[in-house]
């Protein structure tokens, strides 16, 4: 008689029944995905291109495509730092990491002119993918910040010193447009936006876009607009299926090919405490990032 799991933890999927056999069929809108090659080994690593994974609308896939692009760049030798920028502490949790028994975070890096990234990064069961975490000790730091001189560069001077030891940087931003995410946008080389494929959250792409001009205009002027991730897909809804065609017409390339569907691995990974990379490498959602993977590198 087997040992039964504990009590919550979802059992880990059987590889051999794990595969997708009609991942490369028509995507979205009718676009066919173009095989996109693996990149080239790098010779040396850093300085990082630091992207900002943003929207101020929660529930949209931000921190599940932090963890999980980040673990798929690894996969092609890119060295991946993921900070946590919202004091939900969202993506230190899905790592496994308990984020409110810490006693230093991202928070003390900002506040704190004794305490440094290096002091505060941790690994994570990924090789190659490190973390800055965070707790709910960062929602001070907005209140705090407010009379600092050059507040909105105060995680651009914190990440400043480790800039040269990763490839990637990853911040997932916290679900508004807030004093933190305009500390992220002016530190950014690009900002991925995922978007639930959903009515609401495509109206408020609109005021995100407004904001990261404002941010390019008035602080950081080599931002830019990496990739609309479509996220949350299910094409078996006429309502999705719309939506994402209305994407497509008014944003165009600017849209990855690449688009994450809904499946059940997504929330199984979080319990787990990794990425779908490690937990169902076979699985579509796996295939997907890992295609989002190539696509940023490319880009």
């Amino acid at each position: 008689m087997s040992t039964p799991r504990p009590m919550g933890v979802p059992a880990r999927p059987n590889p051999d029944e794990d595969g997708d056999t009609d991942y490369l069929a028509p995507g979205p809108g009718g676009r066919h995905h173009m095989p996109i090659p693996d990149p080239a080994p790098l010779t040396r690593h850093g300085p990082a291109t630091v992207l900002a994974l943003c929207n101020q609308k929660g529930g949209v896939g931000k921190t599940t495509s932090t963890i999980n692009l980040g673990a798929a760049l690894t996969e092609y030798g890119r060295r991946v730092l993921l900070v946590d920028f919202d004091p939900q502490g969202a993506l230190s949790v899905g790592l496994g990491i308990p984020a409110h028994q810490l006693d230093h975070t991202i928070y003390n890096v900002i506040m704190e002119r004794s305490t440094t990234a290096d002091d505060v990064i941790i690994k994570t069961t990924v090789d190659g993918m490190e973390l800055l975490p965070s707790n709910i000790d960062l929602s001070a730091a907005e209140v705090q910040l407010v009379t600092e001189v050059g507040r909105e560069h105060t995680l651009g001077r914190a990440l400043r010193p480790v800039l040269d030891y990763y490839d990637y940087i990853l911040i997932d931003c916290q679900p508004s447009l807030g004093l933190l995410t305009v500390n992220a946008l002016a530190c950014a080389d690009g900002v991925v936006i995922p978007l639930e494929c959903e009515y609401f959250s495509l109206r408020g792409v609109a005021l995100l876009i407004d904001t990261i001009d404002k941010v390019k205009d008035r602080l950081n002027p080599k931002l830019e607009i990496t990739g609309i991730l479509a996220t949350m897909y299910d094409p078996r809804t006429l309502h999705t299926r719309e939506v994402m065609a209305r994407v497509l017409e008014a944003f165009g390339d600017t849209v990855f090919e690449t688009v994450i569907n809904r499946t059940v691995r997504f929330p199984e990974t979080t319990v787990a405490g990794e990425p779908i990379t490690t937990w169902a490498p076979r699985s579509a959602g796996a295939k997907a990032y890992r295609q989002l993977a190539r696509e940023v590198i490319a880009r």
